[in-house]
């Protein structure tokens, strides 16, 4: 190391200045600590016990999880505190490093100067200082000592307290018994490193070091910087000489500085909060009015209007919302006053309908028993006005019915009936149409009762088209019909195999005059009015009513019931899409593949065939997966939500069906 050179400081790479374990040993450490204490376990046990812990600790911050994600202003305020912190806490890094930088290389360019002086001041004290040859060893090394003990009083006394001396032999013994003498109690065994010993020993230049400088006293020690070099005395001898400059002014300059610092930036990320917490509230304000405003104008409160101040774009904005809510409270009114007319148009028609129709019908009713009097030509017309006297009949009956619930005007009766005689009643009025179309209808579900509060008369118009309408697009194949209760529901499903419904119409089959297929002639003379008040019915009740289809493989539609009159219902004991499907039996095929290392086939009917189908047999429930979108209950279900947990979990609607599987509200169940 040259003269001059400065030597490594505290901190700099390469000065250890502690001991710590490898990361080796410290992590196989670890983990035998967590395999001994049996915290890891094999994949069977630990993977539950993760998930415990991690629920656990999870819970907690559930709340503030949901805070953070429902609060735009939480979220902007926290974000801009955290970032000012950031910057603040880079700047304050590099603000210190340069002062502390600046601090030391002027501390240091002074020590430099002033060692210099008193290296040059030793030099030449010695070669003006006679020696005297005559003298032994004792009295040289005695004199030796005396005059480096004068050396170093004399150089410390320019120092006040600005430096301390320090005079040590260069040999490796004993230091006090040598010569070592040392200004202000500095204690020089401690305060020389041994390192910078070594350095000056072998060099012949200037080394210095970052240390700490002790005290035989009990003045604390303190950092310093400590520079020597090796000279020699009056006698010729070699010693090293060291100046030691105490850097306890500079480190409380640097103390100050940070504190200075960690002030002034606490006080800056407070402010800055303060003004991002200032200025979202002024944008987040206004959005959150219009949040609300917009839920009371869902609610039906159109007149509800945000206050606008201002003249900015949140004002603009307020404004335009305003515009917005005038102008679809208007058209809300606009076409709320067209619906009543509609409605009232409908059933003064229907009313006013009535009184022609009636002297229609009674002039009809004189031609058609005179038919037999008329030639062949005149009595089919006879025949054909009094078949369309009929429909034009059930249509009027079923606009008066549709203009009362659009009125709000229908009424229920409900009373406890057995759904049974009202499945046979309708049974037996579907007989003649289900013998002309080759169709066999069988019961399941009838060995118990099945009692409900409800409307006999509505129920039975429910059933009835229901029936009806399967025995008519049933493709001449069977028609089921399954009963069952649990719970606080009961229900019935009519299933047919006939052309089934398309992706999308199970949900549009329940709207007014709709048809699956236009061109397709309605045999019982339908007003397609009866599935609207089949939904309304059902409706009135507080049930629902469903439907799913598959192309080619039949329909199927559910009604629900509750037990007690205004109780809610929360599932249905009769999964909405059968068990016969062609999803469920592909499902099952594929189980007892699996199972048995061989495909099961499952036949289909041709369509061809018109011979009477068995009812399907009751197969276990294979996994279900969740409906088509087309199934769920959007058209005309009343859903009552309740939570009620299953055992994968899940969270949802749901009762025990009738083969102990739970049947929610979306037609899928869960074991």
């Amino acid at each position: 190391m040259s003269a001059g050179s400065t030597a490594p400081k505290p901190g700099d790479p390469g000065v250890r200045t502690g001991r710590t374990a490898g990361p080796g040993r410290g992590g196989s450490r670890f983990g035998r600590l967590l395999r001994g204490g049996g915290l890891l376990q094999d994949g069977a046990r630990g993977g539950p016990v993760l998930r415990l812990f991690a629920r656990w600790v999870r819970r907690p911050l559930l709340p503030a999880v949901r805070l953070w994600r429902r609060n735009i202003q939480l979220r902007i305020v926290a974000g801009t505190l955290l970032m000012s912190l950031g910057v603040v806490l880079l700047l304050g890094i590099v603000v210190i490093g340069q002062v502390r930088n600046g601090l030391l290389d002027a501390k240091e360019k002074a020590a430099q100067s002033q060692a210099a002086g008193g290296f040059s001041a030793a030099q030449d004290r010695a070669a003006t200082t006679p020696s005297a040859p005559g003298q032994q060893d004792g009295v040289r090394a005695g004199a030796s000592v005396n005059w480096r003990s004068t050396l170093v009083e004399q150089l410390a006394s320019g120092g006040q307290s600005a430096f301390n001396v320090v005079a040590l032999s260069l040999d490796a013994g004993d230091t006090a018994s040598r010569g070592a003498r040392a200004s202000g109690e500095v204690d020089p065994t401690t305060s020389i490193p041994a390192d910078l010993r070594h350095w000056v020993a072998q060099g012949t230049g200037t080394f210095q070091k970052f240390t700490r400088i002790h005290y035989t006293s009990d003045k604390a020690s303190e950092p310093g910087l400590v520079i020597g070099k090796r000279l020699n005395d009056a006698d010729g001898d070699q010693y090293e000489l060291y100046y030691l400059f105490p850097l306890s002014q500079e480190e409380d300059s640097l103390t100050l500085v940070k504190g200075t610092l960690a002030t002034a930036g606490l006080f800056v990320v407070v402010l800055l909060g303060a003004i991002a917490w200032l200025m979202v509230r002024q944008v987040v304000t206004p959005v959150r009015m219009a949040a609300g405003i917009a839920e009371r104008l869902s609610a039906g409160r159109l007149q509800e209007r945000m206050k606008v101040t201002g003249e900015d774009d949140i004002a603009r904005l307020g404004e335009a919302f305003n515009k917005m809510a005038s102008n679809l409270q208007l058209k809300i009114q606009q076409l709320e006053e067209l619906s009543r007319m509609q409605r009232r148009f409908v059933s003064d028609v229907s009313h006013e309908l009535r009184t022609p129709l009636t002297t229609v019908r009674m002039a009809a009713d004189v031609i058609h028993e005179a038919r037999v009097d008329f030639d062949p030509i005149t009595a089919r017309s006879a025949e054909l006005l009094g078949d369309q006297l009929d429909r034009f009949e059930s249509l009027l009956s079923d606009l008066l019915e549709i203009s009362r619930f659009d009125a709000g005007a229908a009424a229920l009766e409900a009373e406890p009936i057995d759904l049974r005689q009202v499945v046979r009643r309708v049974i037996g009025g579907a007989e003649p149409l289900a013998e002309r179309k080759g169709t066999r209808i069988v019961v399941i579900g009838d060995q118990l009762p099945v009692v409900a509060e409800a409307d006999a008369r509505r129920v039975e118009r429910v059933l009835r088209n229901l029936v009806v309408n399967a025995v008519e697009h049933g493709e001449g194949r069977d028609v089921v019909v399954k009963l069952a209760a649990a719970g606080g529901a009961v229900a019935v499903a009519v299933r047919d195999y006939g052309v089934g419904l398309k992706p999308g119409e199970a949900t549009r089959v329940f709207n007014r005059f709709w048809r699956a297929d236009p061109a397709r002639a309605r045999t019982t003379g339908g007003t397609g009015l009866g599935l609207s008040i089949a939904v309304e019915d059902a409706r009135l009740h507080g049930g629902w009513l469903q439907a799913w289809g598959e192309a080619g493989g039949g329909s199927q539609f559910r009604l629900t019931l509750p037990r007690t009159a205004d109780e809610p219902l929360r599932g249905s004991p009769i999964p909405l899409e059968p068990e016969d499907s062609r999803r469920n039996r592909e499902q099952t095929a594929a189980g007892r593949d699996q199972e048995s290392g061989r495909l099961t086939a499952v036949p289909a009917q041709s369509v061809g065939d018109r011979s009477a189908l068995a009812v399907p047999p009751r197969l276990p429930a294979p996994p279900r997966a969740t409906v088509d979108p087309t199934a769920l209950p959007g058209s005309g279900a009343r859903v009552v939500a309740r939570t009620a947990t299953d055992g994968d979990g899940g969270t949802g609607p749901a009762t025990t069906g009738g083969n102990g599987h739970l049947e929610r509200e979306d037609g899928t169940r869960g074991r």
